[in-house]
């Protein structure tokens, strides 16, 4: 057998053997393999040498100075409002809880400790995927990549992206720590909803401090970088909890969950906030949208635009307690009149599917829909109606949620919508869009409620404002009627009338003619006026105190009669009312001008304490993101008696009057219920019960509330102040001044007479002081002031005209902050004026009078003035309900 011949043996013709193709062509293609390297190597590191000078400078990073919002608190530093297009957070390291920290690296980079900034190996496998799958469809980038491409660059997947995100990759990772990159990564990262950072995102989605979150809670947020809109809870918190569930399961493996402690985190219910909040509203525990929105717009006129970046807090004097206690209150009055009003019918009938029921993706898909145009109001649900009888309503909330109503109670309320003889407008039917709302124990459907409400309250004593409720729902409208809504008080004007017919030689103790009052069209100028009491009910006579506990509306009318309209004009405006919107006609003494409740608590605050005008205030302090204090307010304090309002004795007598009012009047269930002797207040009710009013006071706190219709119409015959508001008004008082301790009587000015139990003013002694007034018998001194005559008493001087109001600052509407210290600058209550762009429109207020002509030789200050009657006449403040008046002067 032949064999082979060795490689380099020589041929036959004695020249030495070839090498073999295979050598040649691994030499060749190492030879190139070098070659390409060099080239790669030089190419490489020519595209760096051009590419890193142009690198971005990490000054952005090592002076993180993030887009930062407006932040509203309250005097208590609770939050209630951030406005700005980011929401953010920003913490230091130390003060991110550990459990986030771990849920993040968990998520997002595993590895991020050990690493330089890229993981190969992810990059390996990324590259892999995406040949693959012939796309650059999957990424491999860790949290210093991510830090790198939220500060510089795009999101685009491109090469060249991806390679100058490696560069900035590598030196971010020579000049920050480990720590100082999770941290921007933390604060910066975008989740959804505007919120930045995971602090942001605790707030917005789970409604807490980012300090507060649980494994569970920090594990769903950890999932969300991922793709904040398919994975946050608020959009779809089905997927959230699937990317929850992984997180948790990675924690675990890692050794920072055991098993225990997974297993917790994935029994515990997840509490998310219904819907996505934008400065206010649910993302905050204390509902203080409408003081948030005053704030904001009062530092946009300030700041401009860089009031939404710049990282501005304000500090307001509401108290977060009162607050909540007024939101509270001020619903509960509106749902317990929707309860006993009509049931109008539900909000829409859809078309269900049968058997929609049995597949609750469907169902939800179908809900989320109704959700845009029938959203949830804190605590009223829409729904969707399965099925309906007169024993028993299912309403579907979700695929899973599905409430049953069967409370006989709460089917009374809709009763007449359940019955076979139910309009067709008014059923409730399967498919009929309704809301639900627990009413203690048990469910009810109730309708959006129409009826509106305002709560204002505020310290007599410096004007610091408290609480402010604006409406009922703010998300469903945020006109703050409060202090835009200009409505009629009604009887709440009653005790500015009395106070000025105090200062004309009235006392308490006059005698009133309470018989039936008209004017003939010859007198008014126009039309007959013929007003009534409630119920038309007369008396011959009541003392003005009497009246005053009653509310008489006869009394009143001849009061003013009595002192001129134009006095009494005159005297509304040391309180602070607007003399255009205040006639000098009779109507004003039934309160038939406009207010808003800003100005009526105002007002009352002169009665609390003793006398002085104060202005009220909304922010105490402005800061900047550093805790320089930008603006500071300095309040007008009582006691300051450039800031008088009324004589102090006269002050003294309506405060000891409304004490009675609150004790045996019209309000007697104040004192029923606060058991508290230092409490005043009076009722007010328009005529037909179109707004209704409840202002109340201690030394401590003032508070108004009113309630009516946005577009003016009755609430409904048996609605008083003594009844809605004032309910509203006791629930929120009881909360309020709980702790606070009940005043001492302030004492007795000076200047003051007692004669058989009733006070008068020195110069308006017993005998002197007017003691009847239009009595149906002969009494000389029932015209006194009218006529200018005594009846044989000595002739009164003609009072002055009332002070000017207290000065403030030149141009600041009522409701100004009171002027800072030098160099810093004080703000204005934002009262948006007549036609202003509001959603709801203006409400109309009764125009001014023109003034008629005078007899020749009359003074001008006593010309009669015309009348127009279709003024709408309020009426007394009485009704179901109401405490019987005691009798005796006290």
């Amino acid at each position: 057998m032949s064999q082979a011949a060795p490689p380099n043996t020589p041929r036959p013709d004695g020249n030495p053997a070839r090498p073999s193709f295979l050598r040649r062509f691994v030499v060749k293609a190492a030879v190139l393999a070098v070659g390409a390297g060099i080239c790669g190597a030089v190419a490489l590191a020519l595209a760096v040498a051009l590419a890193w000078p142009s690198l971005p400078d990490l000054h952005a990073m090592t002076d993180y100075r993030p887009r930062v919002p407006l932040r509203v608190y309250t005097a208590d530093k609770v939050l209630i409002g951030e406005f700005g297009e980011e929401h953010r957070n920003v913490l230091r390291f130390d003060e991110i809880p550990e459990v986030m920290r771990h849920a993040v690296l968990a998520a997002e980079d595993d590895h991020f400790y050990q690493h330089g900034g890229v993981d190969w190996s992810g990059v390996v496998r990324a590259m892999l995927a995406n040949v693959v799958r012939g796309a650059k469809s999957q990424g491999a980038s860790t949290i210093t990549m991510q830090v790198a491409r939220n500060f510089y660059l795009s999101s685009e997947k491109t090469y060249s992206r991806k390679f100058y995100e490696l560069l900035l990759t590598f030196k971010i990772e020579s000049t920050l720590t480990k720590d100082q990159i999770l941290e921007l990564y933390m604060n910066q990262i975008y989740l959804g909803h505007r919120a930045y950072g995971f602090a942001a995102a605790a707030r917005t989605y789970l409604g807490k401090e980012l300090s507060q979150v649980t494994p569970a809670e920090a594990a769903l947020l950890a999932g969300i970088p991922k793709a904040p809109s398919r994975y946050n809870p608020i959009t779809n918190l089905p997927r959230a909890q699937i990317r929850q569930h992984y997180v948790l399961g990675r924690m675990r493996a890692l050794g920072w969950l055991d098993e225990a402690g997974y297993q917790a985190a994935m029994a515990q219910p997840l509490a998310v906030r219904s819907g996505p909040e934008s400065g206010g509203g649910n993302a905050f525990r204390v509902h203080g949208e409408y003081p948030a929105e005053l704030v904001r717009q009062a530092m946009y006129n300030v700041f401009g635009d860089q009031t939404y970046s710049r990282g501005i807090n304000v500090y307001t004097t509401i108290d977060s307690k009162d607050q909540e206690a007024a939101y509270k209150s001020v619903r509960a009055g509106v749902l317990d009149y929707t309860r006993r009003a009509a049931y109008p019918g539900p909000e829409d009938n859809i078309d269900l599917p049968d058997d929609i029921e049995n597949d609750p993706q469907a169902l939800d898909d179908l809900l989320d829909g109704l959700q845009e145009k029938y959203p949830d109001s804190d605590d009223l649900y829409a729904g969707v109606v399965l099925q309906a009888s007169p024993t028993a309503i299912k309403v579907a909330r979700g695929g899973h949620d599905i409430i049953t109503v069967d409370d006989k109670k709460a089917l009374s309320v809709v009763a007449r919508a359940l019955g076979p003889k139910a309009k067709d407008d008014v059923r409730i039917q399967r498919g009929s869009v309704v809301y639900v709302h627990k009413n203690g124990d048990a469910w009810e459907v109730i309708n959006m409620p129409a009826l509106q409400a305002a709560l204002v309250s505020m310290v007599p004593e410096d004007g610091a404002i408290r609480a402010m409720i604006g409406g009922f729902d703010f998300n469903r409208g945020n006109f703050n009627r409060a202090v835009q809504a200009w409505r009629q008080p009604g009887s709440n004007i009653k005790p500015f009338i009395y106070s000025a017919a105090l200062q004309r030689g009235l006392t308490p103790a006059t005698q009133i003619s309470d018989l039936p009052f008209a004017l003939t069209a010859e007198q008014t100028g126009s039309k007959a006026w013929n007003p009534k009491n409630d119920g038309n009910a007369y008396e011959p006579m009541l003392t003005m105190r009497q009246a005053l506990y009653k509310s008489k509306n006869m009394v009143s009318i001849r009061i003013l009669q009595a002192i001129t309209p134009a006095y009494g004009q005159d005297f509304l405006t040391r309180f602070g009312f607007d003399r255009a919107r205040w006639p000098a006609v009779l109507p004003i003494a039934l309160g038939a001008g406009s207010a808003t409740p800003l100005q009526v608590v105002n007002a009352y605050s002169v009665w609390a304490n003793g006398g002085y005008r104060v202005t009220p205030y909304l922010i105490d302090k402005v800061t900047d993101g550093d805790g320089k204090v930008l603006m500071q307010a300095q309040p007008q304090k009582a006691g300051d008696e450039s800031l008088r309002a009324v004589d102090p004795r006269v002050a003294w007598i309506m405060d000891d009057m409304l004490k009675g009012v609150a004790t045996y009047g019209t309000a007697a269930r104040a004192h029923q219920v606060l058991k508290r002797s230092d409490v005043g207040g009076k009722t007010g009710t328009t005529n037909d019960s179109v707004d209704v009013w409840f202002s109340g006071y201690t030394p401590a706190l003032a508070t108004t509330v009113w309630m009516g219709f946005d577009q003016p119409r009755s609430l409904g015959s048996n609605e008083f102040g003594a009844g809605l508001t004032l309910s509203a008004w006791l629930q929120y008082m009881q909360t309020a001044l709980k702790g606070v301790p009940e005043a001492k009587p302030r004492p007795q000015p000076q200047g003051l007479l007692v004669d058989n139990g009733e006070y008068y003013l020195s110069e308006f002694p017993p005998g002197q002081a007017v003691a009847s007034l239009d009595l149906p018998t002969e009494d000389p001194l029932g015209d006194f002031l009218n006529r200018g005559g005594t009846g044989g008493m000595p002739m009164l001087n003609p009072p002055p005209p009332p002070p000017p109001p207290p000065a403030s600052q030149p141009g600041a509407p009522s409701g100004a902050v009171p002027a800072p210290p030098s160099g810093v600058q004080s703000l204005p209550i934002p009262v948006p004026q007549a036609g202003d762009a509001i959603r709801e429109r203006p409400l109309a207020v009764p125009a001014a009078a023109p003034a008629g002509n005078a007899p020749a030789g009359q003074p001008a200050a006593q010309q009669q003035q015309p009348f127009f009657p279709p003024i709408p006449v309020p009426r007394v403040d009485a009704g179901p309900g109401s405490s019987p008046v005691a009798m005796a002067i006290h």
